[in-house]
């Protein structure tokens, strides 16, 4: 299935195909392709592997992917942001993020987080979740101004949420 690339005001959200996310796993770029220091970290490497075995016993997620994150102007891929599968019976979606250290605090994850919350409600799910660590002040303002709201503090982990309408 061909998923289109989404284009914000600075980034290129690169929906990861199988091959693509093996490449990342191996940590081989492509020829000319430009990783940032520290790409692909711990979290890109558990969600593109937790991307592959989806990929694996259920085939194409279809829009509830992996994407890596590039910045438009200089082709720099700085992270990665994705679903941790298609929506539930409720119609929820779960979404995780990172971008590497040395290029946060540029608003890069709020925007990528924009796009991809976009992305669900166009695929038809109903609500996007997110979680943050409790310490993780940053991932919370991300969420909140992606428009979604703190529900709980449960597990060890804030819980953020946002409706979806159609």
């Amino acid at each position: 299935m061909k998923i289109e690339s989404v284009a914000t005001a600075r980034l290129l959200l690169l929906p990861l195909t199988v091959a693509e996310g093996e490449r990342v796993v191996a940590r081989e770029p492509l020829p000319g392709e430009r990783w940032a220091e520290g790409y692909p970290g711990v979290g890109d490497l558990a969600s593109v592997g937790a991307f592959l075995r989806r990929c694996a016993e259920d085939g194409d997620p279809g829009a509830f992917r992996t994407y890596r994150i590039r910045v438009a102007e200089s082709g720099l891929v700085v992270g990665g942001i994705g679903f941790h599968g298609p929506p539930g019976p409720d119609g929820a979606v779960t979404v995780g993020y990172g971008i590497v250290p040395g290029e946060r605090g540029k608003g890069y994850a709020s925007e990528a987080l924009a796009a991809v919350i976009g992305v669900a409600r166009s695929a038809g799910a109903a609500v996007l979740r997110g979680d943050a660590d409790p310490a993780n002040a940053a991932s919370h303002r991300v969420m909140e101004r992606a428009g979604m709201r703190r529900v709980a503090e449960e597990g060890g982990l804030v819980r953020f949420l946002v409706e979806l309408e159609p």
